[in-house]
């Protein structure tokens, strides 16, 4: 180590002599980097703001997941209905048209049983 030492004390002596300002400058900024190092170790020591980034992190996942499952729920809401829209209409259109059609072609058929089932019910009352 000793001979280490006096071979730098050589090499800066070799070198050209720096002012005081450059001494000054080396200084100010080793102070910055110490204290950016105290900060850091300070941080690491700090087990309670550990602990709640730890906590924060935790939840920003957490949101994050539930948001996300959220808009592939919806995404999947939204297909279906889309789907089962496409699929219904069209039998539901159908049935609807075909009762139509035959409760005009058998108007008289269809009064009478309407009739009939009048009948029945208010007959049903009555024997109350």
């Amino acid at each position: 180590m000793d001979q280490d030492q006096s071979t730098r004390g050589e090499e800066l002596t070799d070198e050209t002599a720096r002012t005081a300002e450059q001494v000054r400058d080396d200084i100010e900024q080793t102070r910055v980097e110490l204290g950016d190092t105290v900060a850091a170790l300070a941080d690491k020591t700090d087990v309670k703001a550990q602990a709640k980034q730890t906590v924060s992190d935790a939840r920003e996942s957490v949101s994050g997941k539930v948001s996300e499952i959220k808009d592939t729920a919806t995404g999947k809401k939204d297909e279906f209905i889309a789907s089962a829209q496409q699929a219904a209409p069209e039998s539901a259109t159908d049935a609807g048209t075909r009762l139509l059609a035959v409760a005009r072609e058998n108007a008289a058929a269809l009064i009478a049983v309407g009739a009939f089932g009048l009948g029945v019910l208010l007959g049903g009352r009555r024997a109350r």
